[in-house]
């Protein structure tokens, strides 16, 4: 909700920006053909007789200073515009090519994802939507993470609830190791070690037939220290940090 809402503003912005340039560009228009069908206009006499044509051109009128700064102005408010304009673009393109804050659809079927997580013995990861996906057999499916998994697929939010790095998987340890300030996660994203005050946040799964698909629109905030519903151990030596325990 919060990254459609985002997303609305900017395109009321935009919009609004570009309306205000159009009536702006259409006033100027007039105007200079206001003063251009002034100039050629003839002159009448009473009774519709021509007048004279001068005996000499007029000086060509110099632009006046109130001219020269709406000029300005208006020129300044077309490059904000522009400027402010593509940046908005480039906030919502992720958003428009169905990248991350958005409802995303995997380019690889639900058989593939599943069979490359347990032959590489670590999650799938999609980089456009910021998430790892993971096969989930824990005891939380209804409670903690009710209607986030679909299939046995669990997603997880690359960012650490510590100070937002991106946390990668340790093949060694088979957690998730934030490789800024050491924080521990399992599988499942559940916190085990290190300063982070949760879990890794979620986002949820749906899955059509052998399509799978992650809605990245709305982060799941991760559950609190002390969760634990898959009891895993580190299988191996910590990528951060130094040795397993236990």
């Amino acid at each position: 909700m919060i990254a459609l809402a985002q997303s609305t503003f900017a395109i009321i912005v935009v919009i609004a920006l570009f309306g205000l340039f159009v009536l702006m560009l259409m006033g100027s228009f007039m105007r200079a053909r206001r003063n251009s069908a002034a100039l050629v206009t003839t002159p009448q006499r009473p009774g519709g007789v021509p007048a004279p044509p001068p005996a000499a051109p007029k000086a060509r009128a110099v632009l006046s200073r109130r001219d020269f700064f709406r000029g300005g102005l208006l020129t300044s408010l077309m490059v904000f515009a522009a400027q402010f304009g593509g940046a908005s673009l480039a906030f919502l393109w992720p958003n428009l090519k169905g990248g991350f804050g958005a409802l995303i659809t995997l380019p690889d079927n639900l058989d593939t994802i599943k069979n490359q997580i347990q032959q590489q013995r670590q999650p799938y990861y999609f980089g456009a939507g910021r998430f790892y996906l993971e096969l989930y057999t824990g005891d939380g499916a209804n409670t903690e993470y009710a209607g986030l998994i679909s299939n046995n697929l669990m997603a997880i939010y690359q960012k650490c609830a510590h100070l937002g790095c991106r946390v990668p998987f340790c093949e060694q340890s088979q957690w998730f190791e934030c490789p800024c300030h050491g924080s521990k996660y399992n599988k499942a994203g559940e916190y085990q070690l290190g300063p982070a005050p949760t879990g890794l946040s979620h986002f949820a799964v749906k899955v059509d037939g052998s399509t799978v698909k992650v809605d990245t629109s709305n982060i799941v905030p991760g559950p609190p220290r002390g969760t634990n519903t898959i009891h895993q151990s580190p299988e191996g030596p910590f990528c951060v940090g130094g040795a397993a325990g236990g």
